[in-house]
């Protein structure tokens, strides 16, 4: 076993939750160590929306210029048929009387410019990679963090006052938290996922959501601003067809990588026709394809326990109906971070943390189901009310999600100054 470390908090997961906490942390004078089980953290993933709030958040860390650089200003999410007639288009970010921008970016993008930050801010050794945390044991004064470094197959541990399970969907501290939680929840829906380049995008700062008679949907939005300086547009498109029975999915099928075959998914848009691009050519010209199925699970009662808490998709994780999974995570990041700084007990600060926090993300959970079945809506001819459902779900979603001026006007969560 390697000597102890230490730290004031440890963080198992490196992706944006877990990142973006690191960087809160240090902000507010708290020293967190990162554990990442991956050997490595490449730019992996597609396209994903940053809301205003999650925006908030990252400018108060000194990070605007650098979103303005990865992103692309979303200003509606606009819905339409197969035929591309619009059914309803829903003002989003500074278009909505926001302060901040809705951003969309490249996922893997955004957690490498969180990493350097990271590396930069606090130092190199505050991420560590290829060290997966397992388990951990408790006694009043302290957590012990046990891992494993995956290079030499030798155990580990580590000493810290708060440990933070910020390690995705499938959580093993979740699952030592809460044991009987059973298989993540599948919503019947799989998914196929890709970016493509292309000559233009005629919706623009928009989030196109489409879909049929069949309840098959298409997304698309804008995701680099260095593709539209060079004239061209990168375009992220997801495609999401009902391909089974919701209910519990196996074990091991809700891999995030899985590569996606474009013969499964064309036949299910074979009679689509948008008048500003060949979608068969659009979805052909992705240097690759993945498929995973649309899942989420039921909000807990409670997260953690004592010195140990959940945060982003280990926490509460949800369908990408609203765009609103990796801006969760930031508003944990910093909600937690605020808390450490401000209440000495970290048994209680973690409690408060969990209770701003448990109320919101499961809002955001049941509104993205109820987003994904309205989003859904079958042709205009087929479906004369799809504007009011639609309405009324975004209107629902956007309650959820935190409303303009409440985010606007609301205080900061940047600790005080330590002196």
């Amino acid at each position: 076993m390697t000597t102890p470390h230490s730290a004031d908090v440890v963080i198992a997961g490196g992706g944006i939750g877990g990142l973006a906490t690191a960087l809160s942390l240090h902000a507010a004078g708290i020293r967190p160590l990162v554990l990442e089980s991956s050997r490595r953290i490449s730019p992996l993933g597609v396209g994903i929306n940053l809301q205003p709030a999650a925006v908030r958040e990252l400018h108060e860390l000194g990070l605007a210029d650098e979103l303005a650089a990865l992103g692309v200003p979303a200003v509606a999410h606009v819905f339409a048929d197969h035929r591309g007639t619009t059914l309803y288009s829903d003002p989003r970010g500074t278009a909505a009387g926001y302060r901040w921008p809705q951003y969309s970016v490249h996922r893997g993008d955004l957690q490498m410019m969180l990493l350097r930050t990271v590396r930069e801010r606090i130092g190199p050794e505050a991420v560590r990679t290829g060290v997966r945390v397992e388990d951990f044991t408790q006694t009043p004064d302290a957590v012990e963090v046990h891992a494993l470094d995956r290079a030499t197959d030798r155990p580990e541990r580590h000493t810290a006052g708060v440990l933070v399970a910020a390690d995705g969907i499938h959580s093993r501290l979740r699952a030592r938290l809460h044991p009987g939680q059973g298989p993540l929840r599948w919503s019947g829906v799989t998914l196929w996922r890709g970016v493509t380049e292309t000559d233009a995008f005629p919706p623009g700062e928009a989030l196109l959501l489409a879909s049929d008679e069949r309840d098959a949907q298409f997304v698309a939005y804008q995701i680099s601003p260095a593709a539209l300086a060079r004239g061209r547009t990168l375009l992220n498109w997801v495609c999401a067809v009902p391909t089974g029975a919701p209910g519990p999915l196996p074990a091991g099928e809700a891999r995030w990588n899985r590569p996606g075959r474009l013969q499964d998914v064309l036949p299910h848009y074979a009679d689509w026709h948008f008048d500003w691009t060949d979608l068969p050519g659009l979805l052909a010209g992705a240097e690759r394809i993945l498929e995973y199925p649309m899942v989420d699970r039921d909000p807990l009662p409670s997260w953690g326990a004592g010195r140990v808490t959940l945060l982003g998709d280990a926490a509460h994780p949800a369908y990408p109906s609203g765009a609103n999974g990796g801006s969760q995570a930031v508003l944990d990041a910093r909600v937690l971070a605020h808390r450490l700084a401000t209440e000495p007990d970290p048994v209680r600060a973690l409690a408060a943390y969990e209770a701003e926090r448990r109320g919101p993300t499961a809002a955001v959970v049941l509104a993205n189901r109820k987003m994904d079945s309205v989003a859904r809506a079958r042709s205009a001819a087929k479906r004369p009310d799809a504007r009011r459902d639609l309405e009324r779900a975004a209107a629902s979603h956007r309650r959820a999600a935190g409303e303009a001026a409440a985010l606007n006007t609301r205080a900061s969560y940047t600790p005080p100054a330590r002196t």
